[in-house]
């Protein structure tokens, strides 16, 4: 059988399976063109850490004006927008000016530590624009499981820098098991996609392809970006690799041959893990070449 190979290009991938999630300081208004070209599969322009307050206003001028356009081809511009938190003096005025923006995909609520700050983001935009609830905090650790329950939230995410600033604990893989295993659990108790971890902080590929690496076996689905150039490797890794594909190819090749019949207590959770498997690599463009 031959190895499965990728499509080349960036493709659309459905928000709930978004590997990379490029975030964009919206102070630079110039950059969401070039972003939203990139290999990201979701592009998050950010009016709250990345602003300072005197200009928290002529940011998100800019980041409506620019959801309001469209591309040289006449394609709408569309991207989702991390929002200030549900108790800063900004998150109202943020609302209030994305709530009608054409190209908005859905918002990213900065240090959700309760449900209810999900639920009240989510009604004030009309109860129709998704929320990742970004983590950031003990008390949004403490309250995951709440705020993956609640109304409108769409998936969590793990703000990991401020929840190391916050608990004191250090970047270290065992130190981070906790809160991301907690993210994980929390996602699925509450039916959502897997969680996204936070982003790796400088601009070593080798170390974020160890990072990423991390993610995935946490159960993670997805990543936070802070450049471009991180996305492609984001994607590759949180990406089946083709001999997990080979491997679905033939055991559902071999499952099917047999008429379907389970032949041990094993075959149902490789039956399940062969399909998921399947259903990822089609969607990333990474399936076995036939003829």
């Amino acid at each position: 059988m031959n190895a499965p190979l990728p499509t080349a290009g960036p493709r659309e991938i459905a928000p709930e399976l978004a590997r990379s999630w490029l975030l964009v300081a919206a102070t630079k208004p110039e950059t969401f063109d070039e972003a939203a070209r990139s290999h990201a599969d979701a592009v998050v322009l950010d009016v709250e850490d990345a602003v300072d307050a005197s200009r928290k206003d002529s940011a998100r001028d800019d980041v409506v004006r620019w959801l309001h356009g469209a591309t040289a081809d006449g394609r709408p511009n569309r991207a989702w927008v991390r929002i200030n938190d549900a108790t800063s003096e900004h998150w109202s005025p943020d609302l209030d000016g994305l709530r009608d923006a054409p190209g908005l995909q859905g918002v990213m609520l900065a240090k959700t530590e309760f449900g209810g700050q999900v639920m009240d983001t989510f009604n004030r935009l009309g109860a129709k624009v998704p929320v990742v609830a970004l983590v950031e905090s003990a008390i949004g650790i403490e309250n995951a499981t709440e705020i993956a329950r609640a109304k409108g939230v769409f998936r969590l995410a793990f703000g990991s820098g401020d929840f190391r600033r916050d608990t004191g604990m250090s970047a270290d893989r065992e130190a981070m098991a906790y809160p991301r295993a907690r993210l994980v659990i929390s996602s699925r108790a509450g039916g959502l996609p897997g969680p996204i971890d936070g982003p790796t902080v400088g601009s070593s590929h080798p170390v974020l392809r160890e990072q990423s690496a991390i993610t995935v076996s946490m159960g993670m689905t997805g990543k936070l970006c802070l450049t471009a150039d991180q996305t492609p490797v984001v994607n590759e890794v949180i990406s089946p690799t083709r001999t997990d594909v080979e491997w679905a190819y033939e055991f559902l090749e071999d499952f099917d041959a047999r008429g379907r019949i389970v032949r041990d207590g094993s075959d149902l959770p490789r039956l399940g893990r062969a399909r998921k498997i399947m259903q990822l690599a089609e969607a990333f463009g990474v399936l076995p070449v036939t003829h």
